[in-house]
C-alpha cells in the first residue's frame, strides 16, 4: 500500500480564518464562544454559538455570492490557504497530472442557509421567483464539485454525510484513495454552515445544546463534571494528502503521515451512542489496526468531546477499554471547547490541529475543564497548552446514526 502524508493546512473556524491565527488562540485556550448576531434568537432557549466571523465580499463577486452557500465558500477559500501551505501552484500542475488529483469533502447538513432563504421567497413571492442557483447551491456535493472547479481537480471527486462523522469518512476515503493509487493527491476535508434559525431551532429542540446563557464563554466543557450540552459552531477544515514518494520528491514539508482508519456503527439509536462503548472502541482498534503500531506508542487523542453528558463519559470509556492502563497515560484534549461543535466539518478541523501537534510536538489544551467528573477520569489537559512529543495519535469523531470513526496520524518513520 502506498503511504499517505498531510502537506497542506487550511481553516475558518470561530477562533479565525487562518490557520496561524487558530492555532494560536487554540494553543492559549481562548474561547470562540459569543452571542449569537446574524438573527434575533429572543424566542430561543439558546442565544449563542461559535460562529465564523467574515465578510464573504473579500473573497468573492457580488454573483459568486449569491451562486454559493456559506458551506461552500468557507471550504473554496480554506483549501486556497491549504494548496499555499503545501507549496503547490495547482493552476501551473498540468491537466495530466491534474486527473489524478481529487476533492473528497464532507458536510453533515449542506446549505441550509440557502434552503431557508429560498423557501422564505417561494412563500412570499411566489415559486417563479426562487432563484435558479438555488439547487446547485444547496446541494451537499457542491462543496466538493465547487472545489474540484476552483483548482482544476480532475480526480475522483465526491461528498459524504455522516453527520458529526462526516469529515472523517471524507478523510478516510481520501486516505484509501491515495493508498490504492487511484489519486496521488486528494484536497480533504469538511465545511458546515449550520447555525441557522431552522439549525438552532432543531437543535435547542432535540435538547442536546448547552443553555448556559449568562456565560457562553463557559458553556463549551467537554469532560468537566457540570457539562451541559453542546455549542453549536461552523466553519471548515481542509488538508492536502499526497503520496508520501511525491510529496518528498518536491520537497514538501510534511506535517504528519496518516497512518490508519477505523469505521464502526453502534446500530443502537438515531441520536443516542450505546452507553457500553464498544462502537468506538472498535474503531479506535481499527485505526491502530490498519496503523500497525503498537499501542503503546500513541502519546495523544484529540477526543470528539462534545461537552454532552454521555458522549464524554461513553468516548472515556472506549479508550479504556482499547489502551488499557496506557489509557491514563495519553494525552486527551478536545477542540470544540473552544469552536463549539462543527458538525459534519469537526473531524477536519480537529485534524488540523492533530496533525500541527505532531509536527510542534505542542497539544492544545481542553478548554474550561475545571471540576473532575467520576466517569472521565483521563488526562484532559487541563489549563494551558502542554509540550509533547506525539509520535502517533488518534482524531476521533461519534456521530448521529451511531457511526463512529477514528484517524491515527503520526511522525512518517
Amino acid at each position: 500500500m502506498r503511504r499517505v502524508v498531510i502537506t497542506g493546512l487550511g481553516t475558518i473556524n470561530a477562533l479565525g480564518n487562518d490557520v496561524e491565527t487558530s492555532w494560536r488562540r487554540m494553543l492559549a485556550g481562548e474561547n470562540g464562544v459569543g452571542p449569537i448576531t446574524s438573527f434575533d434568537t429572543t424566542d430561543y432557549a439558546v442565544h449563542f454559538a461559535a460562529s465564523v466571523h467574515w465578510d464573504a465580499a473579500q473573497h468573492f463577486n457580488v454573483m459568486d455570492q449569491r451562486k454559493l452557500d456559506p458551506f461552500t465558500m468557507w471550504a473554496i477559500v480554506a483549501s486556497r490557504e491549504a494548496f499555499r501551505d503545501s507549496g503547490i501552484d495547482v493552476a501551473a500542475v498540468p491537466e495530466s497530472e491534474r486527473e489524478r488529483f481529487g476533492a473528497i469533502i464532507a458536510t453533515g447538513i449542506g446549505g441550509i442557509t440557502g434552503i431557508e432563504e429560498q423557501f422564505l421567497t417561494m412563500l412570499e413571492k411566489g415559486p417563479r421567483r426562487v432563484s435558479p442557483h438555488f439547487i446547485p447551491k444547496i446541494m451537499a456535493n457542491a462543496v466538493s464539485g465547487q472545489v474540484a472547479i476552483e483548482h482544476g481537480l480532475l480526480g475522483t471527486t465526491f461528498t459524504t454525510s455522516s453527520a458529526c462523522a462526516s469529515a472523517a469518512h471524507a478523510i478516510g476515503m481520501a486516505w484509501r484513495a491515495i493508498q490504492w493509487g487511484d489519486c496521488d493527491l486528494v484536497v480533504t476535508g469538511g465545511s458546515e454552515s449550520a447555525t441557522t434559525r431552522l439549525g438552532l431551532a432543531g437543535f435547542c429542540s432535540a435538547k442536546a445544546l448547552s443553555t448556559r446563557n449568562d456565560d457562553p464563554s463557559l458553556a463549551s466543557r467537554p469532560f468537566d463534571l457540570n457539562r451541559d450540552g453542546f455549542v453549536m459552531g461552523e466553519g471548515c477544515g481542509i488538508l492536502i494528502f499526497e503520496e508520501y514518494e511525491r510529496a518528498k520528491k518536491r520537497g514538501a514539508r510534511i506535517y504528519a503521515e496518516v497512518k490508519g482508519y477505523g469505521s464502526t456503527d453502534d446500530a443502537f439509536h438515531i441520536t443516542a451512542p450505546k452507553e457500553d462503548g464498544q462502537g468506538p472502541a472498535r474503531a479506535f482498534r481499527e485505526a491502530l489496526r490498519h496503523a500497525k503500531i503498537d499501542p503503546a506508542t500513541v502519546d495523544y487523542v484529540n477526543a470528539h468531546g462534545t461537552s454532552t453528558k454521555y458522549n464524554d463519559a461513553i468516548e472515556t470509556r472506549a479508550l479504556k477499554l482499547v489502551f488499557g492502563e496506557h489509557a491514563k497515560r495519553l494525552a486527551v484534549s478536545s477542540t470544540k471547547s473552544m469552536v463549539g461543535h462543527l458538525l459534519g466539518a469537526s473531524a477536519a478541523v480537529e485534524l488540523v490541529a492533530t496533525a500541527l501537534s505532531v509536527h510542534q510536538g505542542v497539544v492544545h489544551p481542553t478548554r474550561n475543564y475545571t471540576t473532575p467528573d467520576p466517569d472521565c477520569d483521563l488526562d484532559y489537559v487541563p489549563g494551558s497548552a502542554r509540550k509533547l512529543r506525539v509520535r502517533n495519535a488518534l482524531s476521533n469523531s461519534l456521530g448521529f446514526g451511531g457511526h463512529n470513526v477514528s484517524i491515527c496520524i503520526g511522525a512518517p518513520d
